[in-house]
């Protein structure tokens, strides 16, 4: 289970005397996810999802990413709401670490990926960016092309346990995208907002088939609207095998471009952002994958699965994929 912290039966109890959301019943760690210590919380009143960010995440940043949560679930966006104190707060410390309390959103994330799912998530992507003009602050991108060649240097030394040459694939790739990427040199800037930069399917939630929810916006940031696009794309558009689906994508996009129409510039530089997007999962997963600690109750993901989609999108980045 993604737990790193342990919360003890006495210390939840204090905590949530803080609240008004009734008495702890059950607290229990949830499997998926790297980042934070998720635990289904139900009290006496309902059900939540306690967090609590663990040292990867920057407390500076955490108002910033409930603030945005807030704006959109009170804007009509189905996703977590952080929940506040009776001081108003909806960040607290607990067991030495930030944590906040959010709505429980109901059902679950599909194993089963459709095309119809593809493209309500397509809509539900471009109604988050345009609901997301109105909350103006802005955050940069930690994890955007800035991020990528220290991280490289970071996964160095032990990248090449994971797959024979696997440090020089993502380095020749990544000198590739670098110059391309928009808004450097001559590239054009793109539209830009907030976005939410980590859709996977296990982040969006379906119930009797529609889409019910997004969650976990703990990588949300200002950045270009296509890059949390092609982001998605590389999540939701491969089978098991790896191998690219184009109805998938096809659906995506149409669905997007339904409720927020895509600029030429845009369609030009999808197959660069998707190949970035790819670089930034494999580079990240294989930084997981060297270094989670031993005693970490996680499940590792392979960042093989995202260089098979790195290697796809860099074929494609003169010509496109769609």
């Amino acid at each position: 289970m993604a737990v790193y912290t342990e919360v003890p039966e006495d210390a939840l109890a204090a905590f949530l005397e803080g609240y008004d959301i009734g008495r702890p019943v059950a607290c229990h760690g949830i499997a998926e996810g790297v980042e934070n210590s998720n635990f289904l919380l139900k009290t006496t009143q309902a059900a939540f999802i306690l967090t609590l960010y663990e040292r990867r995440v920057n407390p500076d940043e955490l108002p910033w990413f409930l603030g945005l949560m807030q704006y959109l679930a009170r804007h009509g966006l189905s996703c977590p709401l952080p929940v506040a104190d009776r001081q108003g707060r909806t960040l607290r410390t607990l067991c030495g670490r930030p944590a906040a309390i959010t709505t429980f959103l109901p059902g679950g994330w599909s194993r089963q990926v459709s095309v119809d799912m593809c493209a309500q998530v397509g809509d539900a992507l471009a109604r988050l960016h345009l609901l997301g003009e109105g909350y103006v602050a802005e955050r940069p991108n930690s994890m955007g092309p800035q991020a990528w060649t220290d991280l490289l240097q970071a996964c160095r030394a032990r990248g090449d346990d994971v797959r024979s040459g696997l440090v020089r694939t993502i380095g020749e790739t990544l000198a590739r995208v670098l110059p391309a990427w928009p808004g450097t040199g001559n590239n054009p800037s793109l539209p830009r907002g907030q976005i939410h930069a980590d859709l996977f399917p296990d982040n969006v939630f379906f119930r009797d088939g529609r889409l019910s929810g997004i969650i976990d916006f703990y990588f949300a940031c200002t950045d270009w609207y296509a890059y949390d696009l092609a982001i998605t794309i590389n999540a939701w558009c491969f089978d098991d095998d790896i191998r690219f689906v184009p109805a998938r994508a096809r659906a995506m996009v149409d669905a997007y471009r339904h409720v927020r129409p895509l600029e030429d510039a845009e369609d030009v530089a999808l197959a660069t952002l998707a190949t970035g997007a790819a670089i930034r999962f494999t580079l990240t997963r294989l930084y997981d994958w060297i270094n989670t600690p031993a005693d970490a109750l996680v499940t590792r993901k392979d960042p093989l699965d995202y260089l098979a989609r790195m290697e796809f999108f860099a074929s494609r980045m003169d010509e496109g994929f769609l």
